[in-house]
């Protein structure tokens, strides 16, 4: 472990950097969902969050290691196919969400093309974008990690601008109060959009480079997500109060830039584009260094050395497989598609997490109840999820339970492969 250790403001910059490049794919996906509701829906969906994060924080505090999540599920549960399957799923999320963000890097870098050559733009930037962060990982990420705090800084002045100036802005017209018949696209919305809330696992990674981790691990983890909340809700207002829906939906795909005209001008929307281009990028690369890592871990945890294979290291395959993987997804999945399928996918590794910390309640010190809370919160919002893709896309929960039988499948193969007792 490094002697140079981390204070409160930097992880507190990761953490907020990991979540919020999530709002600019999102923002589109919940109006179109939940309409004048797309405020409250961000306030459900960090709700959830929020609940989560006391399990994350407990164990953090507990195992303060890089592993993050799989280190406390293997922890909980034990080597098996159980810990197993969702390690996996987890890493297939991961894939999902670095797809969500590319599609976003894409559609605002599109907006400063002409449209006529926009389709064309948005592939030829979703792959770059791929290419580029995983040449950037196989060569070094110190340089970009120690960007990160000046990144968030840009991202959050331009954000808070917006809702500064937009304040003056909002029509109160189209703000009117949700009806009890629309709670049900509040919530579907909450729940497809929950993916950009999930950024904030990456401060469990942090925690063996924290100064003084029992006091400081909590304070980031309930200040990022307190903060981000708030942030969200009041951007999704200004929005909403200020062009209205049909106008918003037409740019659904890069609404901030659009929104930003009438309130900052030309070169605000520009800014604006720039700030979520960057806010992209800088969250992509983050997610791809976590999850090829992460598919090192995972072999690690099934007895593979960590040894060079045909003279490439382990991580640099499971960079090269999570790249081409998000290269397809990325180019050819539609945004809402992809969102429900990250947002299904966590909310069953979130709720492993709660299982994980109530099961643990006495080694963490937890009030075990509120792990138990968060572990039915997580599967009735995914419950509600697989309910409104049934009525509305039924093909994503076919991909759902793909990636689910898959993880699965392959951790059955290593057992009877390699002569080993099946145990969950």
């Amino acid at each position: 472990m490094s002697s140079k250790k981390i204070g409160f403001w930097s992880v507190w910059a990761l953490g907020v950097g990991g979540i919020v490049g999530g709002l600019f794919p999102a923002l589109g996906v919940v109006i179109q969902i939940a309409d004048a509701g797309a405020p409250l829906a961000f306030a459900i969906a960090g709700t959830i969050a929020l609940i989560t994060t006391y399990a994350y924080a407990k164990l953090s505090v507990a195992h303060p290691c890089r592993g993050g999540t799989v280190t406390f599920l293997n922890q909980a549960f034990g080597l098996g196919l159980f810990s197993g399957t969702l390690n996996l799923l987890l890493w297939f999320s991961y894939v999902v969400m670095l797809s969500f963000y590319l599609q976003a890097f894409g559609s605002y870098g599109i907006s400063l093309f002409t449209a006529s050559t926009q389709p064309i733009w948005k592939h030829l930037l979703i792959s770059l974008a791929i290419l580029g962060t995983t040449g950037l990982n196989l060569l070094t990420a110190n340089y970009i990690g120690k960007s990160q705090i000046w990144i968030v800084s840009f991202k959050l002045g331009i954000l808070i601008l917006f809702i500064i100036l937009g304040s003056s802005h909002i029509d109160f017209s189209h703000l009117q109060p949700a009806s009890v018949s629309s709670l049900q696209s509040i919530f579907a919305g909450a729940m497809v959009i929950f993916l950009s809330y999930e950024g904030f696992e990456l401060i469990a990674n942090t925690a063996e480079d924290l100064v003084n981790p029992k006091y400081t691990l909590p304070r980031v983890y309930y200040s990022v997500i307190g903060f981000v909340i708030l942030l969200y809700v009041l951007i999704a207002l200004v929005t909403l109060g200020t062009e209205p829906i049909e106008q918003i939906l037409a740019a659904k795909d890069y609404t901030l830039a659009e929104v930003a005209k009438p309130i900052m001008g030309q070169f605000g929307s520009v800014l604006m584009t720039i700030a979520a281009l960057l806010s992209t990028l800088s969250a992509s690369n983050a997610t791809l260094y976590g999850s090829a890592r992460f598919s090192s871990v995972i072999a690690k945890s099934r007895g593979f050395d960590g040894s060079e294979i045909n003279g490439i290291d382990q991580s640099s395959i499971g960079l090269f497989i999570t790249s081409g993987i998000t290269l397809i997804i990325a180019n050819f999945f539609d945004i809402s598609r992809i969102s429900t399928m990250g947002s299904a996918g966590f909310l069953l590794i979130f709720a492993a997490v709660n299982l994980a910390n109530a099961r643990m309640h006495r080694y963490t010190k937890s009030k075990q109840w509120i792990s138990l809370l968060g572990v039915g919160i997580c599967l009735v919002a995914l419950g509600m999820l697989i309910w409104f893709a049934l009525q509305t896309d039924p093909q994503t929960v076919w991909v759902l339970v793909f990636m689910l039988g898959i993880a699965i499948g392959i951790e059955v193969i290593y057992y009877l492969s390699n002569n080993r007792q099946l145990h969950l």
